[in-house]
């Protein structure tokens, strides 16, 4: 008897140290580098200390997640401009957020909100580089949600225009009620 248990507890250590694939460990691991984008709300992965869902993310880990790059223009760049990111779309499906509205903030606290309904294949996506380059502060970044204005004539307009928020910092999703 005494040996069973043991043989299960050791299954049981063996099962639990074993090592976590990419997802696993990008959902439950913190951030090595600078917090670059927290996301909170109404999504499954991650839990901050207050109990409220939240999830931190660097550079680092915001790039683990698969990247969408296109061409466009913009209104406040001169030129077609070459975008690297993450698909809102694939880190909304990341956290299993909720549908509803995401509010978007900046460093300097200016928000917007944002519809879920955006994060589509072939839409925005978070910016962490231009033209091959990470961005700094000045240059708009780190973070910066754009679309893919050249792509569709909807996306040319004050509506989209407005939801592309640069120097990003954080995500709040509020779910439909």
């Amino acid at each position: 008897m005494t040996y069973r248990i043991l043989g299960a507890f050791a299954a049981l250590l063996a099962f639990l140290t074993l090592p976590a694939t990419a997802d696993e460990s990008l959902q439950t691991s913190e951030p090595a580098g600078k917090v670059i984008l927290t996301v909170t709300g109404a999504i499954e992965d991650g839990t901050a200390a207050d109990g409220m869902s939240a999830a931190e993310f660097d550079l680092a880990m915001l790039k683990s997640l698969p990247a969408t790059e296109f061409e466009t223009t913009t209104i406040w760049t001169e030129g077609v401009q070459r975008f690297r990111g993450v698909a809102l779309a694939d880190l909304l499906e990341h956290l299993d957020a909720a549908t509803g509205t995401i509010r978007a903030t900046a460093l300097n606290d200016y928000g917007v909100e944002i519809p879920t309904k955006d994060a589509v294949d072939g839409g925005p996506i978070i910016a962490y580089m231009r033209n091959g380059d990470e961005m700094s502060v000045r240059e708009k970044g780190p973070l910066w949600i754009i679309y893919p204005y050249d792509s569709r004539a909807l996306y040319r307009s004050e509506r989209y225009y407005s939801r592309s928020i640069w120097q990003l910092r954080r995500l709040t999703i509020v779910a439909d009620r």
